[in-house]
């Protein structure tokens, strides 16, 4: 069974830090393919980082110098550093990884909040 579980979110003040897990189990995963995305409320679904299948990563103009993505091979999981959050940064935060033939797989999503 595929499973991929975000994990970290909750509620923070503004110009404070969370990190975000992503676990990945079920099948044999891209070790490069893999992403943040995030859905502000009522808005869409939007890219945070990609990690290309080639290993390039895509940040989203408004996370630069905020948010770094890292991941542990390992143990299948991969993170998303946020620092600096703002209000704006309120979000469902959802992980995305490839399967090494492209599939796509993702998480349920995880609440962050922030506020005062």
């Amino acid at each position: 069974q595929v499973q991929v579980v975000e994990s970290g979110g909750g509620l923070v003040q503004p110009g404070g830090s969370l990190r975000l897990s992503c676990a990945a189990s079920g099948i044999i995963f891209s070790p490069n393919a893999m992403g943040w995305y995030r859905q502000p409320p009522g808005n869409q679904r939007e890219m945070v980082v990609h990690i290309t299948s080639g290993g390039r990563i895509i940040y989203a103009d408004f996370v630069k110098g905020r948010f770094t993505i890292s991941r542990d091979n390992a143990k299948n999981t991969v993170y998303l550093h946020m620092n600096s959050l703002t209000p704006e940064d309120t979000a469902v935060y959802y992980c995305a990884r490839w399967d090494t033939v492209g599939n796509i797989y993702w998480g349920q999503g995880t609440q962050v909040t922030i506020s005062s």
